[in-house]
């Protein structure tokens, strides 16, 4: 259990005003204006908090790096990775994919140019979409697989929960394609969110569990 940041409030002056979002929607970065709703804070990334999704964290050794969410049947998988100041990751990332499975096609998306097919898993053909949106410094990942590949409704859903992602690059040196890390919610403690602890034992919040 844990407490989920409240509506994010961006680093202003007293005589200043939040500046409004550029874009429709994100994924955003940190520092480029973006609404302030609801999300969860969990280090590189701030994702928005979604009750009917089971979410959790997947790690690699000793590092959480990608956040996986389960709902209707479906599976979504979103990392960030860091990325050159001078480019973009995501077209050289998609042809790396696309090159170790040859049942997956190009095509466009809300998202931009994504990947759809299937890939073989476990002995049998799997239905799956890539998608990728680069930042700055920064590229998202997104794989959908299961039955919101096919169920625009479902994937709807995924969609809008990528769109709401901030990303927290941070300014620290990073190679290419390292993973942004994550932590647990519970890893950060009130005094480095700024806020005070709301005590409420009756108040129950979102759960994340963890894939290893």
């Amino acid at each position: 259990m844990f407490r989920r940041r409240r509506r994010e409030q961006p680093e202003q002056s007293v005589d200043q005003t939040p500046q409004e979002p550029t874009r429709e929607a994100g994924p955003w970065d940190a520092d480029e204006p973006h609404p302030g709703n609801d999300r969860i804070d969990l280090g590189g990334m701030r994702i928005p908090h979604q009750p009917g999704f089971d979410i959790r964290l997947a790690a690699m050794g000793d590092q959480h790096v990608s956040v996986v969410a389960l709902y209707e049947e479906s599976t979504l998988q979103v990392q960030a990775l860091a990325a050159p100041k001078t480019q973009g990751l995501w077209d050289e990332v998609r042809s790396k994919i696309k090159s170790g499975a040859a049942e997956l096609t190009e095509q466009e998306g809300p998202l931009g140019t994504e990947l759809v097919g299937q890939v073989e898993a476990e002995g049998e053909l799997r239905p799956i979409r890539y998608l990728g949106v680069d930042g700055p410094r920064w590229v998202l990942l997104a794989i959908i697989s299961g039955r919101a590949v096919l169920d625009e409704k479902v994937a709807a859903e995924f969609l809008d929960f990528v769109q709401d992602i901030v990303v927290v690059r941070g300014g620290d040196p990073m190679a290419r394609e390292e993973a942004i890390p994550l932590h647990r919610p519970t890893d950060q403690s009130a005094e480095e969110q700024g806020e005070a602890p709301e005590l409420n034992p009756f108040k129950r919040g979102p759960e994340i569990s963890e894939i290893r």
